[in-house]
C-alpha cells in the first residue's frame, strides 16, 4: 500500500502550487513532453488523441453549417501584413521571420503563419468575382507560430495546433449572422463535449482581434480562478476586403466589397479541460474526449487468473463492438491498487473490475472517476450500464464545473472592492465600466485583471463604472487570465 500512496504524492496538490500541479499531471499522464526548441512541445499519443477527438467533433459541426476544409501556406509575404495596418501592429511582436532559404537571402521576408487572414484575403480576391461566388465558407486545420515570451504547455506555446475559419459574404447582416453562429457552435461544443461552462460575450475594443470590427469570445474559469479564452469569433467588416481588394459584382451590377469573418480555437482547449476538471489525484477527462473511456482490470489469485482474463477479454470485445473506447490492463506483476491509482491519475472516466467471485455471480464492478461510486452490474447488461455511467460522468463533470464557476463569481462596484476580492479569493468579478480605455487600463494596472468580455447575459446589470464612478455603458467580466 505504501507504494500506492507514494504514486499519488508525486503530484503536487492544487492548493499548494496550481502551476506545478498542472505540469506534474500533464507530464506524468504522458500527454506531452518538452521539445529542444523553447516554447514548443511534443504531443504524445494520449495528448494528440484528445486533440483528434476535439477535431473530429468540431469538424462535424463545421460541415453541418456548410463549411468546407482547405489548406493554405505556412509562409506569408511581409507585404501582406503591411496592407492591414492594425493587423500587423497587433501581431508584429510575435512574428518569426524567414530571411534566407537555400543558402540565399530572400528578396522579401516571409512570416511563419500567426493567423491567415492576409493569405485568405489574397486568395479570395482572386476567387470572388460575382455575388454568385458568395458566400465563401472555408475552414483550415493547421499549425501556427506566435513567439511567446512566457509559455505554458497546451495553453500558450510558440507553435500550436488550431482551426481557423474564414468566410466572405455579400452583406454586413450575413457576415454578422455567421460571426454569431460560429460563436454558438463553439459554446455548444465546449459545454457539451468538454463539459466546460463558458461565459459568452463581446470583447472590449482594446481586447478585440487586431483588424476586427468586433470580437466575441467564450471564456472559461480554471480551478485557480484564472480565465482562458476558449474560442473567438470576429466580424471583420470590410477591413480586409479593402486591404486586399476583395470585390464582387453585386446583384445591382455594382462593384462592392465583401464582408468577412474569421473564427478559431486551438489546442489550448486541452489545457483548459485539464485545469477545469483535474484534481489532486490527477487528470479527470470527460468521457466524450477521453482516449480511453473504460479501463478493465481483472483481479484474482494465480489459480483463477487465466479464467478471469479470458472472461475480461470477452467483455472487452462486447464493449469495443459497441463503439466504447476500452482497454484491458492484465499485467500480472502489478497490484490492483497500483493500477487503480494509475488510471485515476490518467483521468479514465470509468474503471471496470472483475474477479473470480464476480464471474461466478455474472457481475462486475463499475467505478466512476468523478464520484468514486462503485456499482455492481450484470454482465448481461454491461454495454448499457457502461454507457449510462459514461453519460452520468459527463453530466456530473459539467455540473461540478458550473457550480465551481457560480461559487467563484463575484460582483463589485468599485476598484477597491475588486482589489480586496482578488486578494482574498480566486475567480471572476462582474463590474460596471464607462467605456473608457483609461479606466480599463487602470483595472489591469491595479489588479492584474483584464476585461474578459461584455457578457450577453450577465448575472446582474451594473450601473456605475468601478474606476471613475460615472454611469456604466457596459457590465463587464474581469479576471486574471492565462
Amino acid at each position: 500500500m505504501s507504494n500506492d500512496k507514494q504514486f499519488v504524492t508525486e503530484i503536487t496538490p492544487q492548493g499548494e502550487d496550481f502551476s506545478r500541479w498542472y505540469i506534474d499531471v500533464i507530464k506524468k499522464a504522458d500527454l506531452m513532453d518538452y521539445s529542444p526548441v523553447r516554447g514548443c512541445i511534443v504531443f504524445r499519443p494520449d495528448g494528440y488523441e484528445i486533440w483528434e477527438h476535439i477535431q473530429r467533433d468540431l469538424d462535424r459541426r463545421f460541415k453541418e453549417t456548410g463549411h468546407r476544409n482547405a489548406y493554405f501556406p505556412l509562409f506569408i509575404p511581409e507585404s501582406f501584413f503591411q496592407k492591414e495596418k492594425e493587423h500587423v501592429e497587433g501581431f508584429n511582436p510575435e512574428l518569426p521571420w524567414v530571411t534566407e532559404a537555400g543558402g540565399d537571402k530572400l528578396e522579401e521576408r516571409l512570416a511563419i503563419r500567426p493567423t491567415s487572414e492576409t493569405m485568405f484575403g489574397h486568395m479570395y480576391a482572386k476567387w470572388i468575382q460575382s455575388y454568385r461566388d458568395l458566400p465563401v465558407l472555408i475552414n483550415q486545420w493547421a499549425n501556427v507560430v506566435r513567439w511567446e515570451k512566457r509559455t505554458l504547455p497546451f495553453l500558450r506555446t510558440s507553435e500550436f495546433l488550431w482551426q481557423e475559419g474564414h468566410t466572405a459574404h455579400e452583406t454586413e447582416e450575413e457576415a454578422r449572422e455567421e460571426t454569431m453562429k460560429m460563436l454558438e457552435v463553439y459554446r455548444q461544443f465546449v459545454e457539451e463535449f468538454l463539459a466546460i461552462p463558458v461565459i459568452t460575450g463581446q470583447k472590449t475594443p482594446s481586447e478585440k482581434f487586431a483588424g476586427a470590427v468586433e470580437t466575441f469570445s467564450i471564456e472559461a474559469m480554471m480551478k485557480d480562478g484564472r480565465a482562458v479564452q476558449a474560442g473567438t469569433s470576429h466580424y471583420l467588416g470590410t477591413n480586409f476586403a479593402v486591404a486586399f481588394d476583395i470585390q464582387y459584382l453585386s446583384r445591382d451590377n455594382k462593384q462592392e466589397y465583401v464582408h468577412t469573418t474569421s473564427w478559431g480555437t486551438s489546442t489550448r482547449l486541452i489545457g483548459s479541460m485539464i485545469m477545469v476538471h483535474g484534481d489532486d489525484r490527477g487528470l479527470a477527462l470527460p468521457p466524450k474526449v477521453a482516449p480511453t473511456q473504460v479501463i478493465m482490470i481483472p483481479i484474482g489469485p494465480p489459480k483463477t487468473w487465466e479464467a478471469v482474463v479470458g472472461r475480461t477479454d470477452e467483455l472487452f470485445a462486447e464493449l469495443k463492438q459497441a463503439g466504447i473506447r476500452v482497454r484491458v490492463d492484465d499485467r500480472s506483476d502489478l497490484r490492483p491498487g497500483w493500477k487503480f491509482n494509475e488510471y485515476e491519475m490518467r483521468g479514465v472516466p470509468v474503471r471496470l473490475e472483475i474477479g473470480p467471485r464476480d464471474m461466478e455471480n455474472g457481475v462486475c464492478v463499475l467505478v466512476s472517476r468523478i464520484t468514486g461510486e462503485k456499482k455492481v452490474v450484470q454482465q448481461a447488461n454491461l454495454v448499457e450500464e457502461v454507457q449510462t455511467m459514461l453519460d452520468q460522468v459527463q453530466k456530473e463533470m459539467f455540473d461540478r464545473a458550473k457550480q465551481f464557476m457560480n461559487d467563484h463569481f463575484y460582483s463589485v462596484d468599485t476598484l477597491e472592492e475588486m482589489k480586496s476580492s482578488m486578494e482574498q479569493q480566486r475567480g471572476f468579478t462582474l463590474a460596471g465600466w464607462c467605456g473608457s480605455e483609461a479606466c480599463e487600463s487602470k483595472v489591469k494596472e491595479e489588479t492584474g485583471a483584464t476585461s474578459r468580455n461584455i457578457p450577453f447575459e450577465p448575472a446582474e446589470e451594473k450601473h456605475t463604472c468601478l474606476v471613475c464612478g460615472q454611469p456604466a455603458k457596459h457590465t463587464v467580466v474581469f479576471a486574471r487570465a492565462y
